[in-house]
C-alpha cells in the first residue's frame, strides 16, 4: 500500500508525481470507441489536417482519467473509501498522441467526515503537463480517505 491515511495529509502539501506517460494512439483510439464518441476531432486525421490543430485531439476523458489514475499510487491507493467527485475540471491546452504527461498533486482541503468519524475527505488538485511544460489539464478531486486503523 502506498497512499496515505487521512491524518498523513496537510493542506498544501505537494506531489510531484515520479510515473510519466507517453499517450499512444492506442490509447485514443480505445478510450474513445469505449466510451461510443463519435467525434471526428479524435478518430478522423484527415479531417483534422482542416482544422487549427491540424491532427488529430487525444480524448480529454482520457487525459483526466490519466492525471488522476497516475495520482493514486502516491496520495490514495489501499487508503480510500471512495472517491467523491471531480470539480473544476479544465483542458487549456491540447493533448495530442506522442505528448508524454507528467502530473502534479497538490492538497487543498481536509475536513472530519460527520457521518463518519472512521473517515476524512481530502481535496485534491491535479495537474496535467506536456514534455514542453505547458498545462493540459486540471481538476480538483475530493476523496473519502480511511483514517489509520487502531
Amino acid at each position: 500500500m502506498a497512499g496515505l491515511w487521512f491524518e498523513e495529509f496537510t493542506v498544501g502539501q505537494r506531489f510531484d508525481h515520479p510515473l510519466r506517460r507517453t499517450v499512444t494512439e492506442t490509447d485514443n483510439v480505445i478510450i474513445t470507441t469505449m466510451t461510443h464518441n463519435p467525434a471526428a476531432l479524435h478518430l478522423d486525421a484527415e479531417y483534422m489536417k482542416g482544422t487549427e490543430y491540424g491532427r488529430v485531439l487525444v480524448n480529454s476523458c482520457f487525459t483526466l482519467s490519466l492525471m488522476v489514475g497516475i495520482s493514486v499510487n502516491d496520495t490514495t491507493q489501499g487508503t480510500a473509501a471512495a472517491n467523491l467527485g471531480w470539480d473544476e475540471v479544465r483542458f487549456p491546452a491540447p493533448v495530442f498522441v506522442g505528448d508524454t504527461l507528467r502530473i502534479e498533486t497538490e492538497v487543498l482541503a481536509l475536513r472530519e467526515s460527520k457521518s463518519r468519524p472512521a473517515q476524512g475527505i481530502v481535496t485534491f488538485a491535479h495537474r496535467a503537463y506536456n514534455q514542453q511544460g505547458t498545462l493540459v489539464a486540471s481538476c480538483q478531486r475530493t476523496s473519502l480517505q480511511n483514517r489509520r486503523p487502531t
